[in-house]
């Protein structure tokens, strides 16, 4: 799949209403993982705003994308895992999840991203079950593979799937600097969103 044009819509801070766009594809993750940078990198414009500060972005922000196939919307979640005004960081997780996927959004599949140089956080097993009780399709997605050699990134993806319960074919390694996975990452967005398409939506943490 290649992306021929992409566009920020709107930020919403009322995740109901992320439910008049279809279909979508969630982008959800702990602050700090990189999720701007690889957003950036797949829709090949800086539309997302990168920031040094955790946390920092506190609505859903969607972004229209335009492909050589089937268009969809990125919906970018607010990092999860960093909140100086709350102590609970679990209760905030877990109003996010609940205001967005209990709001019958249109979702294809969800992207787990995650920092391929720390181990999964308690809140990344949190995302991992929820999804699963759920029955939401999601693909994990390890992010900063640049900041490792191919050695170190092949050790951490097979210890990070270990510690997640997964198969190592159910993540992508990816880059946003270096464009790392980029291609593979598109190509299985492609591929779910032609079996969505099909109505043929996966469940589950199984890839197409």
């Amino acid at each position: 799949m290649r992306v021929k044009n992409a566009r920020f819509v709107k930020s919403l801070g009322n995740a109901s209403a992320a439910g008049e766009f279809s279909p979508q594809i969630c982008v959800a993750g702990r602050s700090n993982c990189g999720k701007s940078t690889l957003l950036n990198s797949l829709m090949g414009a800086k539309l997302c705003k990168t920031s040094q500060t955790p946390g920092r972005t506190r609505l859903i922000n969607i972004f229209e994308v335009v492909t050589d196939a089937h268009d969809f919307y990125f919906v970018d979640l607010p990092g999860y895992g960093f909140s100086k005004a709350q102590k609970d960081k679990t209760d905030d997780f877990a109003r996010l999840t609940d205001s967005y996927f209990g709001s019958s959004a249109p979702i294809a599949q969800v992207l787990c991203l995650m920092d391929i140089r720390r181990d999964p956080s308690d809140l990344d097993k949190v995302l991992i079950n929820y999804l699963r009780d759920m029955g939401y399709p999601f693909t994990v997605v390890l992010t900063k593979s640049d900041k490792f050699s191919r050695a170190q990134a092949g050790i951490a993806l097979m210890k990070i799937a270990a510690a997640l319960g997964l198969a190592r074919d159910n993540i992508i390694v990816t880059s946003g600097q270096s464009g790392a996975g980029r291609d593979a990452l598109l190509g299985r967005l492609g591929e779910i969103l032609h079996v969505y398409f099909d109505d043929e939506i996966p469940s589950g943490d199984t890839d197409i």
